[in-house]
């Protein structure tokens, strides 16, 4: 238990230290749910009893400075000890949402989905163990200064945020729950 906690402290102290970025006009919206809402059934995990459908995500405000932009969806829920849902790289910055169900079949050119905590490329819906209560899904865009990042598949997001460290121009969240 004592590592367990002392690893998600060195995870939010990373967070902390690896994404300071003033802010911005950017902001990050789903039609499916507002922020602090609850996530639609269709987009948690078949075991959950949903579609697995990734999440229909619309932005707006990316600066002009920014060369490419990066999407992460995280539980930081104790239980869920930062689950990595979802994390795609390399999106144009010109792209302005990603649709309802994209996820490993009409994501834009040139993005990457890497591996999340299942096991798999793309994106793996709620699926939060029952009785744990309701779960937030950070969603976050990262708005950044670099082309690609060079990163593997496997990054995980620990070497995600040391990957962006210091590239981050500005970010959006939008955080949905999800409990059984």
């Amino acid at each position: 238990m004592k590592v367990k906690m002392m690893a998600m402290m060195v995870l939010a102290w990373m967070m902390s230290w690896a994404l300071p970025v003033a802010a911005g006009d950017l902001e990050l919206r789903s039609p499916a749910f507002a922020d602090g809402g609850r996530i639609p059934l269709r987009y948690v995990m078949p075991a959950a009893g949903g579609n697995n459908l990734s999440l229909a995500l619309t932005w707006t405000g990316v600066p002009d400075r920014a060369r490419s932009l990066a999407l992460s969806v995280v539980d930081p829920h104790p239980v869920a000890n930062n689950w990595l849902h979802w994390l795609v790289v390399d999106i144009p910055p010109e792209v302005g949402g990603l649709k309802e169900g994209a996820s490993g079949r009409s994501m834009p050119r040139g993005c990457r989905e890497l591996l999340n905590s299942f096991g798999f490329r793309g994106y793996g819906g709620p699926q939060p163990p029952r009785g744990t209560g309701d779960h937030p899904y950070v969603v976050t865009l990262y708005a950044l200064d670099r082309d690609r990042l060079a990163i593997g598949d496997q990054a995980g997001l620990e070497g995600f945020l040391r990957a962006v460290r210091g590239h981050v121009l500005e970010k959006a969240t939008l955080t949905g729950y999800f409990g059984r």
